[in-house]
């Protein structure tokens, strides 16, 4: 079932970020070549660090960012990129952070680990961890083992009563596995985000190549009704779903390879979380030295920022780059329609505005 409706070419080129296709945006930022950033001393949990521009997380490779806000503190949750040399990924724990100022943060460590899961066998993939009921759900990716009979990445759920955990592993399988879809490849089923609505359905949406949507149970660990598509333009992976005022916006990893090889951020709005959906555009161009890019939106005190990655930090003899990523952020801004204003990857980030 297809979940979306695609403006009029002519329409489309007159909205702010509706471009037209084979075309950015009007302000949105290309793929660019920025200097390499040096590392610092690596932090210890606990350590506290202060915003310094871009990338945000300087002491290790930090890729897909997921942030959440509770209460006066937004906490955000990160792989820890630790691939040497010509290897593509290696991404072996789940880290988070957390700020109450957005300029001083503190470092908390490992979360979660892949074989955490014991039915799974290695890759944290991209995560985001959802409250509900005063508990905290984490929903991630990892490789399923095969000897447990499923060959590719899976969708975990594991939980916490606090928002640093400890984590545990919710329901001792898989959510979603590889045979359970019916995508293009052993990695479909990846990049998972989570939406509850006001009466408390919740819902989950994932995927590579495609985009999934299934009603989550009231338990939040299975899935209540089928799983189906939603067409979105240059979809790649990576959804985020958020919602400000009455508007939903999935926004994702896209790649027109016309316009460019490497990853871009679009999105598409709706009026409900099951459609239809209206595809608006891109956001931002590709990251700097990294093929992937990831959003993570989130609202905090009154401001909305977007979270990505780029490949520019170098630690030690390892550069930056596609296994070893570092995350960024900026500020998102929106026009009197609600559409998101295009966002330009900066050195500054979220410094204090001058």
């Amino acid at each position: 079932m297809s979940l979306i409706t695609r403006p009029l070419i002519a329409l489309a080129c007159a909205l702010p970020l509706a471009g037209c296709s084979q075309t950015y945006a009007a302000g949105a930022s290309p793929a660019v070549a920025a200097p390499p950033v040096p590392a610092v001393a690596p932090l210890q949990p606990g350590d506290t660090f202060a915003n310094t521009g871009n990338p945000l997380i300087r002491d290790r490779h930090t890729a897909d960012p997921a942030p959440l806000v509770v209460g006066d503190t937004l906490y955000l949750y990160v792989g820890h990129d630790e691939a040497r040399g010509d290897q593509m990924f290696n991404i072996t724990e789940w880290l988070a952070y957390s700020t109450k100022d957005m300029q001083s943060w503190t470092y908390h460590g490992p979360i979660m680990r892949p074989t955490d899961f014991s039915w799974a066998s290695r890759d944290a993939w991209a995560s985001q961890v959802h409250e509900k009921d005063g508990r905290f759900w984490f929903y991630t990716t990892v490789e399923h083992d095969e000897v447990q009979g499923s060959h590719g990445k899976a969708v975990g759920v594991a939980v916490a009563d606090n928002p640093l955990g400890p984590f545990v592993d919710a329901r001792g399988s898989a959510l979603v596995r590889n045979e359970d879809t019916n995508g293009p490849h052993h990695w479909d089923d990846i990049d998972p985000t989570v939406w509850t609505e006001e009466d408390g359905t919740s819902w989950l949406i994932w995927g590579n190549a495609e985009v999934k949507i299934a009603r989550l149970a009231p338990d939040m660990i299975s899935l209540d009704g089928p799983i189906r598509l939603i067409d979105l333009p240059d979809f790649e992976e990576g959804p985020w779903v958020f919602k400000r005022g009455d508007l939903y916006y999935l926004i994702y990893a896209s790649m027109d390879k016309a316009i460019s090889p490497d990853e871009r951020i679009s999105y598409a709005t709706a009026p409900s979380i099951e459609g239809p959906w209206t595809w608006r555009g891109e956001v931002t161009g590709s990251a700097a030295n990294s093929f992937t890019i990831h959003p993570g939106v989130v609202e905090f005190q009154g401001e909305w920022y977007l979270f990505y990655h780029v490949g520019t930090l170098d630690i030690g003899d390892q550069p930056g780059g596609l296994g070893r990523r570092a995350v960024a952020v900026e500020r998102m801004e929106f026009d009197e329609n609600g559409l998101i204003l295009p966002v330009q990857h900066t050195a500054r980030g979220i410094l204090p505005r001058p």
